[in-house]
């Protein structure tokens, strides 16, 4: 299986232990599903950490050097504009299609209204932990 995560996957996963989406990363790396995402999405769950959990740019970049360590970067070639409400959110579609992804992972409601784009569907991760049971 391959899938895309987006920011505020990876901020659930990584700063609530006993959330939903903890969990299924946890399942994700133990089950050797391919994660995918892009510098751009990392650099926003930078940013996110920064702005609003107070971590110090150490801090940051020592979680992010952990979530390299079990994701697959990709560099789009190809841009889209699907998300007309919020453009920032077209670089997710961007990465999952780039790297061939089955699923999104999201909380995002600008991409959870699209629900599909090109055969890739946009799913929280309370449904893709329903999918791998």
């Amino acid at each position: 299986m391959k899938v895309t995560v987006d920011t505020n996957f990876l901020i659930s996963s990584t700063q609530w232990n006993y959330s939903v989406a903890h969990k299924l990363l946890i399942k994700f790396i133990e089950q050797e599903v391919k994660i995918f995402t892009t510098k751009d999405i990392l650099d926003e769950f930078e940013k996110v950490l920064e702005r609003d959990f107070k971590y110090d740019k150490t801090s940051s970049n020592n979680l992010i050097e952990k979530i390299i360590s079990f994701v697959h970067l990709v560099e789009p070639k190809d841009k889209v504009d699907v998300i007309k409400d919020d453009p920032d959110d077209n670089i997710i579609i961007e990465c999952a299609l780039e790297s061939n992804s089955e699923f999104i992972i999201t909380y995002d409601k600008h991409l959870l209204n699209i629900k599909e784009n090109k055969g890739i569907k946009i799913i929280t991760p309370e449904i893709a932990r329903n999918i791998l049971e």
